[in-house]
């Protein structure tokens, strides 16, 4: 149990891929209503009326309300939700970049938070931390015992507010307090440099509200850099997804203008849709072209996109159509497999609705529903290789996930895939030494982004032996 705990920790940052959605903000529900059917309504009056007279305590009956509509929508699929006015406050800071808290990239390592990397500029950066610094304790809560969304609600707070973090430092062997005002945290889901003279590494973390600017931001520093870029690694692994017009304006910076970026196709008339590498699709509304000043260079310099299975939704948007076009070679890992397309409905001002309103197609029809995209070039993330692959979750592990093209419902799916990875978390406990963290990415020892900058070199490449593709049932394909 100890093992599995441990690497659960491990993957904490990547285990929360696809749980965001690509998806398209709609101010107004759908105006017409089915018939609506009367005799489920009554007796679902009758309960309601049963429990407020009857039940043991009194209840909120608006709260009462808000767990029916939970479960009517938690019953749809994994992404369908419904927003309470905390959740959809959430949700918006989520999509929108920016929240009130310290400001750290983190994950989770034998029970304890880890700072994977503090934001720039944050109150976290301000006060020293440092990555691979442990959080042992929030204010007089030891961090041991909570789940990552406890940790973080209890970081989280209102502007102007301190909180006190016990710090363990693992390279000085001491533990130490840190007081930190919370302040609004502005996201940058955006990173580039240049990995080495002639090759850039642009990394896109969460399509967000921002993302497109500082995308074609950093593109122009990039080339102010090097005019003469000889190649370009677009890094997409663990990003979970978001904005689904961010996703074609990445794609449309690499493609011929007006050529399709993906389709969408659903119940309701207005998903039924087809989305271009034009301003229009992309642009908002009343602004002006965010891509109008990236260098033309930037329609042919060779390209790499590295993908895993923690890249989902939007991020397979991009490389479904890089893929299709042959404008790029896909590197990396099956992706998330994420193909569906979630549309916000507010209900009032503080709640909404999300509902999956479409299936989403990559230019040459491919619905990549529950298999993802497959990589061109398949890479171990590690030059040992995979230790984690197997107990990474895809969206074919996810209950009630929509199915595939080819897909049928198997009852005993699940069960084999959680037998599969208790197995590998037996091989990991026998193991002396615990597996070592992954490589930051972008850093000199990053392996798959090492093997991208040599396809673009034309340098050999240490593909994977390991690797298969998987079938739409979660089975290997051999190959």
């Amino acid at each position: 149990m100890g093992a599995k705990l441990k690497v659960v920790g491990l993957l904490a940052v990547g285990a929360l891929a696809g749980t965001l959605t690509t998806m398209q903000l709609q101010a107004n529900a759908r105006n017409s209503l089915a018939p609506l059917p009367l005799e489920e309504l009554q007796q679902f009056a009758a309960v309601f009326g049963m429990i407020k007279s009857d039940y043991v305590d009194p209840v909120d009956e608006k709260k009462l309300i808000s767990d029916a509509i939970n479960g009517m929508v938690s019953g749809l699929d994994p992404h369908s939700q419904y927003f309470d006015k905390k959740s959809f406050k959430e949700f918006r800071e989520a999509t929108g970049g920016r929240f009130v808290g310290i400001g750290i990239e983190m994950g989770m390592e034998d029970g304890l938070v880890k700072v994977v990397s503090p934001i720039e500029g944050s109150p976290a950066f301000r006060a020293g931390l440092k990555p691979g610094d442990y959080i042992t304790r929030i204010d007089d809560t030891p961090v041991k015992g909570l789940t990552v969304d406890q940790a973080v609600k209890k970081m989280r707070g209102d502007p102007g507010t301190k909180v006190v973090l016990t710090v363990f430092r693992k390279s000085e062997s001491r533990s130490f307090p840190v007081t930190i005002v919370r302040e609004e945290i502005h996201v940058q889901s955006v990173r580039a440099k240049m990995f080495e003279p002639g090759y850039a590494w642009i990394r896109i973390t969460q399509f967000q509200d921002r993302t497109v600017d500082d995308f074609a931001k950093k593109i122009e520093d990039l080339y102010k850099q090097d005019p003469n870029i000889k190649g370009v690694v677009l890094d997409l692994r663990n990003d979970p997804g978001g904005l689904l017009d961010g996703a074609v304006a990445v794609a449309s910076a690499f493609l011929p203008a007006d050529s399709v970026v993906v389709t969408t196709n659903g119940q309701i008339p207005e998903s039924k849709a087809s989305f271009k590498a034009s301003p229009e699709y992309y642009a908002r509304r009343g602004g002006a072209d965010p891509l109008r000043k990236l260098p033309a260079a930037l329609k042919t310099v060779p390209l790499v996109v590295l993908v895993n299975e923690g890249s989902a939704s939007a991020s397979e948007i991009v490389a479904g159509a890089l893929q299709d076009y042959k404008r790029a070679t896909i590197m990396g890992a099956q992706t998330f497999g994420k193909g569906s397309v979630q549309t916000v409905r507010p209900l009032s001002a503080d709640t909404a609705l999300k509902i999956t309103t479409a299936r989403y197609y990559t230019p040459s029809g491919r619905s990549i529903q529950s298999k993802g995209i497959v990589p061109d070039v398949w890479l171990d993330e590690t030059p040992e290789g995979n230790v984690f692959a197997v107990l990474r979750m895809r969206e074919a592990d996810l209950q009630k996930h929509l199915l595939g093209p080819d897909e049928k419902p198997d009852p005993n799916l699940e069960k084999a895939r959680e037998d599969a990875r208790e197995k590998v978390e037996e091989q990991l406990a026998k193991t002396k030494e615990p597996p070592k963290p992954l490589p930051e990415f972008g850093s000199a020892q990053d392996f798959p982004l090492i093997q991208a900058v040599n396809q673009l070199r034309g340098a050999p490449v240490i593909v994977s032996k390991t690797a298969n593709e998987r079938g739409p049932e979660g089975e290997p394909i051999k190959q």
